[in-house]
């Protein structure tokens, strides 16, 4: 996979924390949103996944095909994004984890 660029979808699994962690429209003082997140986040998480699956950290030892993501974000201090290649190539994200300790003070 390396050198090549791979198709990367997301299951549904991978969205549903999001509304855990955020509401869906901006808050009155400019809170974070899920469309906030799935706008600025979302397309540099697939953009790294796509050209850089290989030199991620292993979720499992043993096992290429599980890896992980922890980085800074754009609009959230950080995240945590696992996923998984598939047999066809495709990399699919399958869990997201955000840090929601922000201080919009």
């Amino acid at each position: 996979m390396s050198g090549e660029r791979c198709e990367v979808r997301a299951t549904l699994d991978f969205f549903r924390p999001l509304d855990r962690y955020l509401p869906p429209e901006r808050g009155p003082d400019g809170e974070l949103s899920t469309s906030d997140l799935q706008t600025f986040e979302l397309l540099e998480i697939v953009e790294k996944f796509a050209l850089g699956f290989d030199g991620f950290p292993r979720l499992i030892p043993e096992r290429d095909d599980y890896r992980t993501l922890i980085s800074t974000g754009i609009v959230v201090r950080g995240y945590t994004v696992i996923a998984q290649v598939l047999a066809d190539g495709a990399i699919e994200l399958l869990a997201l984890d955000i840090d929601t300790d922000l201080d919009w003070s």
